[in-house]
């Protein structure tokens, strides 16, 4: 029985060794991330797990004021991104597409494309794999109750999630995420 009793404090005692072990490994290594990388994957899972919608943890949301028309929404956005120089590269009004192929009515969903060319090459620059987040897109959706939403992918991730960002490409990428939500929020409230 004695022998036991020592084989199971041993075998404890390596466990606690083989965990001290692995999380000094894990903070070695999370020491070369952002200093924000920690916060955001723990704000990702808490939204992963409130949700249980990987997507939904992964973009922000802003509720389109009362009374807003979609064509209020659109002038008021394309008017904010003008005044902080960051272009309308193009729009995808994927509920005509649909009410084409389909032949039936389609709630309003339109994509709008917002670039500042100069920052992203320098994403691209820094990184090939940053052209999947080129250009920041704003989506514009009627949800199934009639109410109108705007959607955008969370930019915290491709600015914190990593490795630290040189200082410049880091200031250049929370500037574009601050007109992102800008857009945003003034296009939801018409807010010229």
């Amino acid at each position: 029985m004695r022998l036991i009793i020592n084989l199971f404090a041993l075998v404890g005692l390596a466990a606690v060794i083989v965990a001290v072990v692995g999380t000094n490994r894990v903070n070695q290594e999370l020491e070369q991330f952002d200093p924000k990388a920690l916060d955001t994957y723990m704000a990702m899972g808490e939204k992963i797990i409130e949700t249980r919608n990987a997507a939904e943890a992964t973009i922000w949301k802003v509720p389109v004021a009362e009374g807003m028309s979609a064509d209020e929404v659109e002038e008021t956005m394309k008017f904010v991104a003008n005044e902080h120089n960051i272009s309308n590269v193009g729009e995808l009004p994927l509920y005509k597409d649909v009410e084409a192929k389909s032949g039936k009515p389609y709630r309003y969903a339109k994509i709008f494309m917002f670039c500042n060319s100069l920052t992203a090459a320098m994403m691209l620059d820094y990184s090939d794999a940053f052209s999947a987040y080129l250009p920041c897109r704003i989506t514009m959706i009627e949800d199934k109750q009639g109410k109108l939403w705007l959607y955008a992918l969370d930019m915290d991730l491709m600015i914190h999630g990593g490795e630290p960002l040189p200082a410049e490409l880091k200031a250049e990428a929370i500037k574009v995420k601050e007109i992102i939500l800008d857009i945003m929020k003034r296009g939801a409230e018409g807010d010229f």
